[in-house]
């Protein structure tokens, strides 16, 4: 058991998950990774490249908007951090600019990336362009269909994207295959993960890279109300990146909530969901020990949302710890729920979220239900991992 949920133990582990489950082949540039990824990321000379990419490129510091008709319509003072107003239009820029500039300083010549939403694909591909590294990025066919926008956006700026047929066609797929290129290319080849999963270090890495959400936030709202902690932190679920940045630096403050949100698909219990806490167990995907939607004989079971980002079977090392110990909330919303919590933040806020957020907004009709909160609980802080342009077709087809 670690003593600070933020930091996993020497050997990868947020108490009984995470770890390196790896095959041999990789063993080199994993082992190479966990070795020399915390020295790298502390160097002074990195951090000063980082932050400066985050300021100048990136746009950070990113706003924490009060969101005045939100509040008033669900009585709480409701904030969001806007990860949406970041380079690319999400969050996953902070982690792929710090990624490029450690395969930089390893030597590598090559990043390969897997992608759901295509935000991941998109925020890769920049870096690389930025840097003028070879780029590419396996994605699933079904995925390819539904986010054209990032596909093409993806392409403009030199990435090879490589459609994935098999499985599902979905993000679960796409990592089996980047995972499969690297194991071809160990040597030369850097694989930007784009979620806080896969071997150790990765999950620590993603979580580190994407802390400055949770860093900001804790500025910002003492800057405005006085205090640096709110009362929750709600943020989506499918790996969990933009969670894991969300509740860094509150893990280990006790009296803070953390709302994590994944995706129920159809419902929970229908047969097309991807709420992974609530219907997975205990297994091995992608490098690490979680929580992942499996039959009884270990086969994996297709999850199903509407949004690609949360389109996956499984959940991060650290998420399955926070689920485990109960430090984390861990609530769903369906498809429907989305769409429409979606619709409500535009049409409130005149600000379209993308459809992964969008579930994190849906909860808010049902937390006083589901007692969530307390009723001295006042501050509520959402983070808005993503804008919605990638998603106006899903929009359009069902509102």
């Amino acid at each position: 058991m670690t003593k600070r949920f933020s930091e996993p133990d020497e050997n990868g582990y947020y108490g009984s998950f995470g770890g390196a489950y790896i095959p041999e082949m990789l063993h080199r540039n994993v082992e190479e990774l966990r070795t020399r990824y915390l020295d790298i990321m502390h160097e002074p000379e990195f951090q000063q490249e980082f932050q400066l990419l985050l300021k100048d490129y990136v746009g950070r510091p990113t706003p924490l908007y009060f969101a005045k008709r939100l509040s008033e319509r669900y009585g709480w003072d409701i904030y969001l951090k806007r990860e949406d107003l970041c380079h690319t239009g999400a969050h996953k820029i902070n982690n792929t600019i710090g990624q490029i500039l450690l395969a930089i300083r390893l030597g590598k010549k090559r990043i390969i990336a897997e992608t759901g939403a295509g935000q991941h694909g998109v925020a890769t591909a920049t870096v690389c362009a930025l840097k003028g590294m070879e780029c590419v990025v396996f994605m699933g066919e079904k995925d390819i269909q539904r986010q054209a926008p990032n596909v093409a956006r993806m392409k403009m700026l030199g990435a090879k994207v490589v459609p994935v047929t098999s499985g599902s066609r979905t993000l679960k797929d796409a990592t089996n295959e980047a995972i499969r290129e690297w194991i071809n290319d160990p040597v030369d080849t850097h694989y930007i993960i784009g979620s806080v999963v896969g071997p150790h270090p990765y999950p620590d890495m993603v979580a580190r890279f994407q802390s400055v959400i949770s860093a900001e936030i804790r500025v910002q709202l003492k800057e405005k109300t006085g205090k640096e902690l709110p009362d929750a932190v709600i943020a989506c679920v499918g790996g969990g990146s933009n969670a894991a940045g969300a509740f860094y630096h509150f893990l280990d403050e006790k009296n803070v909530k953390l709302i994590a949100v994944e995706a129920a698909g159809l419902g929970v219990n229908s047969g097309s969901s991807a709420a992974t806490t609530q219907l997975g167990t205990v297994g091995i995907l992608h490098g690490s020990k979680s929580l992942l939607m499996q039959t009884r004989d270990g086969q994996i079971v297709e999850p199903h949302s509407i949004s690609a980002g949360l389109d996956y079977p499984g959940i991060g090392p650290l998420h399955a710890h926070l689920f485990e110990t109960a430090r984390g909330i861990f609530l769903s919303a369906t498809d429907e729920e989305s769409l429409a919590g979606a619709l409500e933040l535009s049409r409130t806020e005149g600000i379209i979220p993308a459809l992964e957020t969008a579930h994190a907004i849906a909860v808010l009709s049902t937390l006083r239900e589901k007692k969530v909160l307390d009723e001295e609980d006042r501050t509520l802080v959402i983070c808005l991992s993503g804008r919605g342009d990638k998603d106006m077709n899903t929009y359009m087809e069902h509102l």
